[in-house]
């Protein structure tokens, strides 16, 4: 039996043969709960989690799920939650590599294809009508005006983190309110031309200029943040990157000394500004953007993890505007991006003073009794290179 054949199989027993066990529901929650006291220990995400906690009103979708939530579950709950998802006409299969068509679309058949189309169908809360695919959901409406958060969390290691976020569209461009980033775009640029018009209504034309973006504004950050203030050793820009779900958010995250955060932050949030009004985006930025996107792109092809990934959806209502263009034009369309198309996507996101959702996250260390003692102690010097890191440590 083949790895690809294994996996058949696996998917078969799932959808229509799993046993499910009160035992392993408890090793799962187990799981769960450590990954949420993990990350109540963790600098980086207990601050993430806080700021999504401002940005989205406590909206559980999007925060980690606490210890008394993964308690309260029972078998049967889990058991209808996954099963009720587990409809064969909602299945798609995507599969690349060095394979032999003919067998595996067999195989496919014989495992996935023999399914009954009803299978699982006791577990639905409410008939589908085919042809009627489910409600789109979208991010929350930000809250007005965004919040500035500080937090402390005990540890050993005196350092700090600071965030920058607010709305932003989703991997596609569509915003929360069901508009596109090409709607805004043509709204706002009165005086475009036919080609204009027609290179932004391509299904790629909003994805790529998030890359782009989110590319110059690492860059930008870089620049100014850690070679020019020197307040950081990292700054990163991303977009949250959801596909079904309208809009999304970005995210600036910078790390620093807890004596700097306040300035990294406030560094961030400057550049951030400028690359909009004082230091717009210009051709040398979008060039060396689409130098770098293309060659991510190429070198992706080669693995099949990336042509999967690209294939995944293809299918799905909920994501209208991918498709096979995203192989056969992405080049194409990433030459055809101007800065022009760059700037004015940037205004489709929330960066005004009153939206920003800040957040700086500080290690604070806490005496114990070796601390209190340390003085009265008289400690030999150590030998050079006697400790892990030699003399300098």
């Amino acid at each position: 039996i083949t790895g690809t054949e294994s996996v058949m199989q696996i998917v078969r027993e799932i959808i229509v043969g799993f046993k499910w066990e009160q035992d392993a529901l408890g090793r799962a929650k187990s799981s769960f709960r450590a990954t949420h006291e993990s990350l109540l220990k963790n600098l980086e995400n207990l601050s993430t989690e806080r700021i999504m906690e401002a940005m989205t009103s406590e909206d559980e979708r999007f925060l980690s799920i606490d210890v008394p939530s993964v308690d309260a579950i029972t078998l049967d709950e889990a058991k209808n939650a996954v099963m009720s998802q587990m409809s064969p006409s909602n299945l798609e299969i995507s599969i690349s590599g060095d394979f032999d068509v003919p067998e595996v679309l067999e195989m496919a058949y014989k495992y996935i294809g023999t399914i009954p189309a009803d299978a699982n169908k006791e577990f639905l809360k409410e008939e589908v009508k085919e042809g009627v695919g489910a409600k789109i959901g979208s991010v929350p409406q930000l809250p007005k005006p965004g919040k500035f958060i500080e937090l402390e969390l005990p540890d050993s290691d005196p350092r700090a983190v600071a965030y920058v976020a607010g709305s932003a569209p989703n991997a596609w461009g569509y915003l929360a309110d069901g508009t596109t980033v090409a709607e805004k775009i043509m709204d706002k640029d009165k005086r475009a031309s036919d080609y204009d018009k027609q290179r932004r209504k391509h299904p790629l034309f909003a994805y790529v200029a998030l890359s782009l973006l989110s590319e110059i504004a690492n860059r930008r950050l870089f620049s100014n943040v850690r070679e020019r203030k020197q307040l950081t050793y990292d700054a990163n820009f991303s977009f949250t990157g959801f596909e079904r779900l309208l809009g999304g958010w970005f995210l600036v995250t910078v790390t620093a000394s807890k004596e700097n955060a306040q300035k990294a932050l406030d560094a961030c949030k400057e550049t951030l500004h400028n690359l909009r009004k004082s230091q717009p985006i210009t051709p040398d930025n979008v060039e060396s953007a689409k130098r770098v996107v293309l060659n991510r792109h190429e070198f992706q092809l080669r693995t099949t993890q990336y042509w999967t990934e690209k294939m995944s959806g293809l299918q799905e209502e909920s994501i209208p505007l991918k498709g096979p263009l995203s192989f056969t034009d992405f080049q194409a369309v990433v030459e055809a991006i101007t800065p022009k198309d760059l700037q004015l996507a940037l205004e489709t996101m929330g960066l005004e003073d009153d939206e920003l959702f800040t957040c700086i996250g500080r290690t604070v260390q806490t005496a114990t009794p070796d601390d209190e003692n340390e003085e009265q102690l008289v400690r030999q010097a150590p030998v050079i290179g006697m400790r892990r890191g030699g003399a300098l440590t």
